[in-house]
């Protein structure tokens, strides 16, 4: 009976390399693009106003603005992309790693060295594609969190120079 069970559970996590893959790939190419935006983002933050959401929104928002819990919750949105990938990839990197883990170790009990090295540079490849993807978001999230932060300070400095 438990080796139905262990067969099964070996089988099911077999099912998932793929499709980790294909997220661990997707989330790669979303860095870089989260990457040039952000670039994008500081080249018109050089310029003057332009490159700033929050600000953005607080004078379209019309003679009021907005308030500071939708200053916050724009700036979560704003952010809530790549904050979700900087935390997940790293989660999906490690079970790539591990899918190929069983059949590895599976060829090493059978002999089959070129098993081993397939499976374990599947691994490995998967996982530093996950980490780099997740480096880069990690990074762009925590900028980008100073810089909103930064806005929202001015907003409320406007709003007591107004009040003043």
């Amino acid at each position: 009976m438990s080796s139905l069970i262990e067969n099964s559970m070996y089988t099911v996590a077999q099912l998932f390399l793929l499709p980790t893959l294909a997220l661990i790939a997707i989330l790669f190419l979303y860095a870089f693009w989260v990457l040039g935006a952000f670039l994008m983002q500081a080249w018109r933050r050089r310029d003057g106003s332009s490159g700033r959401p929050l600000l953005a929104a607080h004078r379209a928002a019309g003679p009021g603005g907005l308030t500071e819990d939708e200053l916050d919750l724009r700036a979560h949105k704003l952010m809530e992309g790549e904050r979700l990938a900087s935390r997940v990839t790293p989660m999906l990197g490690l079970v790539a790693t591990m899918i190929p883990m069983g059949p590895a170790l599976r060829s090493l009990s059978d002999g089959n060295l070129a098993a081993v090295s397939q499976n374990l540079t599947v691994a490995f490849s998967a996982v530093i594609l996950a980490l780099i993807a997740a480096s880069i978001t990690f990074w762009v999230v925590n900028v980008r969190r100073r810089w909103l932060a930064e806005e929202i300070l001015q907003i409320a400095q406007q709003r007591a120079a107004k009040e003043a």
